[in-house]
């Protein structure tokens, strides 16, 4: 999916432990969710100051999924 490809990109990009970044799509029926899984160092990295960086990421996903039609979500885990 491309979607959890990007978001995938993008966290590498952001974090210090690049091995630690785990993409996994979940399917349910209010659309697909993308878990994002990174070290416990790096969380504040990819959250960002006040959220800034999830939601840009949460945006982006926003208009992958216009151009599919189904729903996506981000979860940080």
């Amino acid at each position: 999916m491309a979607a959890a490809d990007l978001v995938e990109y993008v966290a590498k990009s952001l974090v210090d432990d690049v091995d630690a970044v785990r993409v996994e799509t979940v399917n349910s029926e209010d659309g697909t969710i993308i878990e994002l899984h990174v070290a416990e160092a790096d969380m504040g990295k990819v959250i960002g100051r006040n959220g800034s960086v999830a939601k840009a990421l949460r945006t982006l996903l926003k208009v992958t999924s216009a151009r599919s039609g189904e729903p996506v979500s981000l979860e940080i885990v």
